[in-house]
């Protein structure tokens, strides 16, 4: 699914999310539509990029705007957009427009019907337990909760597995849209209007998630979501046009791109109707994530929730988010490997290091404060290694509560900023006066774009392939972020789909000289401290007498 959009300018600016996403196996974007979300605008650049890059879109209606009394406008705007080429179609004969929904139960699906005038496949997020007028159904609680939309508590801990198990007994073989998420973990105080503090418990689910959905093979997956920063649950870039509200206090220097890449086998996986993820890895990969800080930094003294604000809703919370104490302080690993491996892992200083097969792996280590680093060996061999860019603290990153994730990869994929002034729009709002500014501050990774290759020959019966929505996979792997469905009998298998964002070009500079006898490295090209601009480790500013040194940034 994807949102937050509404500075988008062409269609061109919706290219890289669909390309992006099309590359890793995702068919088709959930577009979700709120106030802010698409106008007609919007919405005809989005169509019009699926369009030229051979994606697919369909309309999400989210009843957080959206009255359930709307049903005759919702028809109405599905007849708008319906005919059009990158319009999500399922169905025997491929003409039943896909639709979805956040929320919305009581809403008049037959008037929703007659008012679209078209064949519809409506597969909204209703509660399990009103499914009846409907074609399939999304289930959106993609993470272990108490059952009232917050983090589990004691006696109240319901898996994401027993929500697959109520909405497939609902539906009684009607397709189901199995959700997969990464995290979730949302931090906004009383400078906004909708202040909300609380995490779900994600840890390693993205990678157990995976593994269920092979086993449950459910007819669609929606990937909740490609680009919702504000939630902590995006998978696509930083670097994607968006506009912020606020998130950007938690979202900055956090990639999430890694935890795209471990999808991938998965998805493959899932489409080919295979249990087994081993056979779809094409490449040594190790893909790692963790918090910032320590669950035991006090930030009250410098974060906004320390104070009051609206709690009419439940979702707010002062000081550290609730949840907390339901996550782990641990560095996450997953290792795709092609044959076995001893996996090694330095957070802080603790060393850890594990015997991994071939195939998919997970690991997770106690977190130490300081430098993250990770290498694959084989044979006294070093097949990979490196060091996290982000290095994990004791105390509190822009003092906040930050239980965000940041996401690397072996080997290193591109630079992945957030650089748009829209993404950053709100930075300063609710953070303590002077305490950061709004631009990135990571060093830099290797600026090489990953080879992007077809997916390998299934060694299993492969599912029929359709389109699907973004967000959203058929059974047996297909990847989507924020929701598609699929008809029930003998129908294409929806791809996944995510929200998108653009992929960073890599950019060129002069190589640096030579190390000098004291270690350090004279740097004269600003461009080879992209995006920062600052100077690292060894490095002394040779540039020009008066130009604009990089010398000029601190730690902040």
């Amino acid at each position: 699914m994807i949102g937050v959009v509404a500075d988008r300018t062409s269609a061109s600016d919706y290219n890289d999310d669909m390309s992006r996403a099309k590359s890793l196996g995702i068919d088709a974007f959930a577009l979700n539509i709120g106030i802010d979300d698409y106008t007609d605008e919007q919405l005809g650049y989005a169509y019009d990029s699926a369009a030229n890059n051979g994606m697919k879109v369909f309309l999400s209606f989210d009843f957080n705007w959206f009255s359930t009394s709307q049903a005759p406008d919702i028809g109405a705007k599905i007849a708008q957009y319906g005919s059009k080429a990158a319009q999500l179609k399922v169905g025997d004969n491929g003409d039943q427009v896909f639709v979805s929904s956040f929320r919305g139960d009581g809403l008049d699906v037959d008037v929703v019907r007659s008012s679209a005038g078209m064949p519809l496949f409506f597969a909204p997020n209703f509660e399990a337990s009103n499914v009846a007028s409907v074609d399939a159904a999304l289930n959106w609680i993609a993470w272990p909760n108490n059952g009232n939309n917050k983090a589990p508590s004691a006696g109240s801990n319901i898996t994401v597995k027993e929500g697959d198990d109520a909405y497939t007994s609902a539906l009684a073989g009607k397709p189901y849209i199995a959700p997969a998420s990464p995290w979730f973990s949302t931090h906004y105080g009383p400078e906004v209007s909708y202040s909300k503090n609380w995490i779900f418990p994600a840890d390693l689910l993205w990678y157990n998630r995976w593994a269920e959905i092979l086993d449950l093979a459910p007819q669609y997956v929606e990937i909740i979501t490609w680009n919702d920063y504000g939630e902590s649950h995006y998978i696509g870039p930083l670097s994607s046009p968006h506009v912020d509200d606020g998130g950007s206090k938690w979202v900055n220097d956090m990639p999430h791109d890694g935890w795209l890449e471990m999808a991938k086998p998965f998805i493959a996986a899932y489409k080919a109707g295979s249990t087994s993820v081993g056979d779809y890895i094409t490449d040594d990969q190790i893909i790692y994530w963790y918090r910032p800080s320590l669950k035991s930094a006090s930030c009250d003294s410098t974060d906004n929730t320390a104070k009051p604000a609206n709690v009419d809703t439940g979702n707010y919370f002062q000081g550290i988010p609730n949840g907390a104490d339901e996550v782990a302080d641990s560095v996450f690993v997953v290792a795709l490997l092609t044959e076995a491996g001893t996996v090694e892992v330095t957070s802080g200083s603790n060393h850890n290091s594990f015997n991994a097969q071939a195939g998919a792996n997970a690991f997770a280590v106690d977190m130490g404060t300081g430098q993250q680093s990770f290498s694959l060996k084989r044979g006294g061999t070093t097949v990979l290694s490196g060091t996290s860019l982000k290095e994990i603290s004791d105390g509190c990153v822009c003092g906040i509560y930050n239980f965000n994730a940041y996401v690397g990869t072996l080997p290193a994929g591109p630079s992945d900023p957030l650089r748009s002034p829209d993404g950053f729009a709100n930075f300063v709002d609710g953070l303590a006066p002077g305490i950061c500014e709004p631009r990135p501050s990571l060093g830099t990774a290797p600026l090489v774009a990953p080879a992007i290759t077809s997916s390998p020959s299934p060694k299993t019966q492969s599912r029929p392939s359709t389109d699907i929505q973004a967000s959203m996979a058929s059974s047996k792997l297909s990847i989507a972020t924020s929701s598609a469905s699929a008809p029930s009998i003998a129908t294409p298998i929806p791809l996944i789909a995510t929200s998108s964002s653009p992929v960073p070009t890599p950019m060129t500079s002069t190589a640096p000289t030579t190390t000098q006898p004291d270690g350090t490295t004279p740097i004269t090209a600003l461009s080879q401290l992209y995006p920062t601009n600052c100077l690292q480790a060894t490095q002394i500013w040779a540039g020009p007498a008066g130009s604009d040194s990089p010398a000029r940034c601190d730690s902040s």
